[in-house]
């Protein structure tokens, strides 16, 4: 059976290989134009809904809390029941729940839709990749293939505002959600005419203990890394120590499994841990800077959704050019060393926020996103091509969750952690007038979008003054996450130049 299924895709025509990529990037895009979408869309979410902070955080972070949970039980299932079958049925949940989160009434129903979304996002993104794995057997055809599957990210966040922008200028909030539908039809026409489908051959009885392990593991973790700063302490002590616990416990059982869903030796190889650390640290430096600049450009800067998306097109289609561009710089210097230069431009551009940027002045902010943008483009593509690379073809499915795992919880993180020491210095600092209620004191306080809706009613010189002090708590706010992010990017590009060796191609 293995050698049927090897055969039957390997043997797969030129033309039959990248007509079925192009049928993958779809579900690609649809995941990066959501994310860069929601995050232009937050000050007209905040206005049609009124969150809270907390909400508001829970509206950007559920969808890719509940994808980090899942995606290794979705990448098991795919190499058990097969990986288009799992890849067909994502895309047909996600473009119905996306149709129903467009209409959401208030916070709560919006969190739950995030949510669902998650759940069939999780199918969406390891299939994909683990498709590529089985489609492209030549190394060399799949790293190009790999770069263009990485640089659709970057080519989703460019259409995410440039087309988000006009439809926020022109319909409500809501209609951000409905791109979905008609993106994910040509996944459903072409996925049924185009791709082979693929799995283990050997996949194993399933483990359900294995299933609840992992799950625990990583919606714990996550939602402690959230609430440090909105919760109880108890209750982020409380999910951290149920992470680890569950963490160790899976481990130990994947260890004595005969069939395990994750080979925990992988982490001991170098270039796979190391591959790792790049797709995490590399999608927190990118979705953090998103989360605080999309604001910035709107709310400080007074530019409009789509204003603010073509200011930061320069930067994502950077971020797209140097994926495709880091196959030939890869066969030339070698994938570590790529890898590593990316993630010390992260680190630039974070810095370049810091001391040239302080004034907010969005030249500065723009020249550190390309900054950014190139090394992103530079690392992400060559870090998910080791991943893959390191295990057999027959589970490509449990590594492409596993490196999507460490893309979507560095997501998370991204939002999480440095939108909640945003939001908790912007808090901090801010002053508000004398003469507002508690009430709005609290919605001030909440976020930079409450501040705004508080100045409307407010006399001139009230409202000139609630402005500016948000404002500059809010960079003030920008300035410390950015100090962090940069630290972080330094750190992980050492981290790998020394785990990873310089022959590694």
């Amino acid at each position: 059976m293995s050698s049927q299924i090897t055969e039957r895709i390997s043997t797969l025509s030129r033309s039959r290989r990248w007509a079925a990529l192009a049928v993958l990037l779809f579900p690609v895009l649809l995941v990066s134009v959501d994310n860069t979408v929601l995050s232009f869309a937050v000050p007209a979410i905040s206005a049609a809904l009124s969150p809270t902070g907390a909400q508001l955080l829970w509206i950007i972070d559920i969808y890719p809390l509940i994808l980090a949970g899942l995606l290794v039980p979705m990448g098991f299932l795919g190499d058990r029941i097969g990986r288009r079958k799992v890849l067909l049925i994502g895309a047909t949940g996600f473009a119905l729940v996306s149709a129903l989160a467009a209409f959401a009434t208030d916070a709560f129903q919006l969190v739950l839709a995030r949510a669902l979304l998650g759940v069939f996002g999780a199918m969406l993104m390891p299939a994909t990749l683990s498709l590529i794995r089985n489609i492209f057997p030549d190394a060399k055809e799949r790293r190009t293939a790999i770069a263009i599957w990485a640089s659709a990210f970057s080519g989703g966040a460019v259409l995410g505002p440039i087309v988000g922008g006009i439809l926020l200028e022109h319909f409500w909030w809501g209609s951000v959600f409905l791109l979905a539908v008609p993106m994910l039809l040509p996944l459903l026409v072409g996925g049924l005419l185009l791709l082979p489908e693929s799995k283990d051959p050997n996949p194993g009885r399933v483990d359900p203990w294995s299933i609840v392990l992992v799950i625990f593991t990583l919606l714990p973790f996550v939602y402690a890394v959230k609430s440090f700063t909105t919760e109880p302490l108890y209750i982020a002590v409380g999910a951290l120590s149920l992470a680890i616990v569950s963490g160790i416990t899976f481990v130990r059982r994947q260890l004595v499994l005969a069939n395990p869903m994750i080979d925990v030796r992988l982490f001991s190889n170098g270039v796979f841990s190391g591959a790792l650390t790049v797709n995490l640290i590399g999608v927190f430096s990118l979705v953090g800077f998103i989360y605080f600049v999309s604001q910035h450009l709107q709310l400080i800067a007074g530019y409009s959704p789509l204003e603010a998306g073509l200011l930061m097109t320069p930067g994502l289609v950077l971020t797209m050019a140097f994926g495709l561009l880091s196959v030939p710089l890869a066969a030339r210097f070698g994938a570590p060393g790529i890898m590593v230069g990316g993630l010390l431009l992260s680190a630039l551009a974070y810095a370049l926020v810091v001391f040239a940027g302080s004034s907010g002045d969005v030249f500065w902010l723009m020249v550190a996103f390309c900054i950014l943008g190139i090394g992103v483009g530079m690392s992400e593509t060559l870090s998910n091509d080791m991943v893959l690379s390191a295990v057999p073809a027959a589970k490509s499915g449990a590594a492409s969750a596993i490196s999507e795992t460490a893309y979507e919880v560095g997501a998370v993180l991204g939002v999480a952690v440095l939108g909640t020491i945003l939001n908790t210095v912007y808090a901090a600092q801010l002053r508000v007038p004398e003469i507002l209620t508690d009430a709005e004191v609290h919605l001030a306080g909440e976020t930079l979008s409450g501040a705004h809706q508080i100045a409307q009613g407010l006399p001139a010189s009230q409202a000139q003054e609630l402005l500016a002090s948000a404002a500059h708590a809010f960079d003030n706010g920008v300035l410390i996450t950015s100090s962090i992010a940069a630290v972080l990017a330094l750190a992980a590009a050492i981290v790998v130049a020394r785990i990873i060796k310089p022959a590694t191609r």
